[in-house]
């Protein structure tokens, strides 16, 4: 691989770290996970997985056919004793918490569910760390919607309070104060020589990419509906949001993962990873360049009606990544905005979409590190 210098030297995802590695993903059959998943396996970690079902059909999971990838196994995080088990028997170094009710909408339907996935399923999943030797590193992923939201139009930077007004966002902020007692309590970066475990949570803006079908999020609602040849209607399209391609935070998930295990207490903390300034752009802006990349005549409509609360301004303050981690994303949004409507177009042509998002994943490897590809 070809480093570059000084703070920069880890900028690079280091296949030989990841090779042969034992990796424990929870979430792996989700949008986020599968592609986290498809890129460990291709760095030649040896991956277990632990999810439920697919969320959707179709699903990026199936369509990249990752069963025959990694160690897949069917399981539910707020079962603490099934993912005990099934921890102890990955042995892994690495552990990545993934898994989650991850839709602000469902959340009001269902808020039980939402704090007993998204709060005790981190309980569970730190819990049986704690009881498995041989775990160096966990990176547990919540949500940039972690932080209390006033709406003071300034980017959220790790030591903002957490908070949330709806569910799905009041979990997340919990999720991240059960990883900031376990850390405290139970892996205390001052005492690594007696328990060797550095745990970090990482918080990502709203992710754009291929293979997301779910429900009541904007990009899928919008690919569905100029597939389909409809109109799809927009619930707040004046909401401002850090978009970003999903490559771009996994490639700082991996990054900080590797950190963790070669340097321990210095980077087990909280990390936001978040796109530059000028890509938080309003939810209307985006769905005018969807449609536009789009074409054949594709638009959108505003929804009319009540609608349940969502934050008018959101975005994270990444300088701490850029500058402790030398992370950065690789595509800009205009690129990920072609990018995943790229994927889509394949999709919906019939396309082997295994290799196309094999495909995408190389691109924007080389786009990371061209010299090293």
């Amino acid at each position: 691989m070809g480093h570059g210098q000084g703070a920069l030297e880890d900028v690079v995802t280091d296949a030989a770290f990841w090779r042969g590695r034992r990796v424990f993903l929870t979430g792996h059959t989700g949008f986020k996970g599968s592609w986290l998943a498809l890129w460990l396996s291709e760095l030649g970690a040896e991956v277990t997985g632990f999810a439920l079902a697919p969320p959707t059909v179709p699903s990026l999971f199936e369509l990249t056919r990752m069963e025959g990838r990694l160690r897949h196994v069917q399981g539910d995080v707020r079962d603490e004793a099934g993912l005990t088990l099934a921890i102890a028997a990955a042995r892994p170094e690495v552990v990545i918490h993934m898994a989650a009710q991850s839709l602000v909408r469902l959340s009001y339907d269902e808020p039980v569910a939402t704090y007993a996935t998204n709060v005790m399923g981190t309980v569970n999943l730190l819990e049986a760390v704690r009881h498995t030797p041989g775990v160096r590193a966990v990176v547990c992923v919540t949500s940039d919607k972690c932080y209390e939201n006033r709406e003071t139009g300034q980017a959220y930077v790790e030591d903002d309070p957490m908070g949330g007004w709806d569910p799905y966002s009041s979990s997340k902020g919990c999720s991240e104060l059960v990883v900031s007692a376990y850390r405290r309590s139970f892996f205390d970066p001052n005492q690594m020589d007696a328990r060797r475990v550095a745990v970090a949570s990482v918080r990502a803006g709203n992710v754009i990419g291929g293979g997301d079908w779910a429900a009541d999020r904007l990009v899928p609602d919008l690919m569905r509906g100029f597939a389909e040849g409809h109109r799809p209607r927009i619930r707040f399209p004046g909401a401002i949001r850090p978009w970003q391609h999903v490559l771009g935070p996994l490639s700082g998930y991996l990054l900080l993962a590797q950190r963790l295990v070669l340097g321990g207490p210095a980077v087990a903390e909280g990390w936001n990873f978040g796109p530059d300034a000028g890509d938080a752009r309003p939810v209307g802006w985006i769905a005018d360049r969807l449609a536009a990349l789009w074409g054949d005549g594709a638009g959108w409509d505003r929804a009319g009606g009540t609608q349940p609360h969502e934050a008018a301004f959101l975005q994270l303050d990444a300088s701490k990544a850029r500058a402790r981690l030398g992370w950065r994303p690789a595509w800009e949004l205009d690129e990920a905005l072609a990018r995943t409507v790229e994927w889509y177009r394949a999709f919906a042509r019939g396309a082997d979409m295994q290799i196309v998002t094999l495909d995408q994943l190389r691109a924007f490897e080389r786009a990371t590190h061209p010299a090293a590809v």
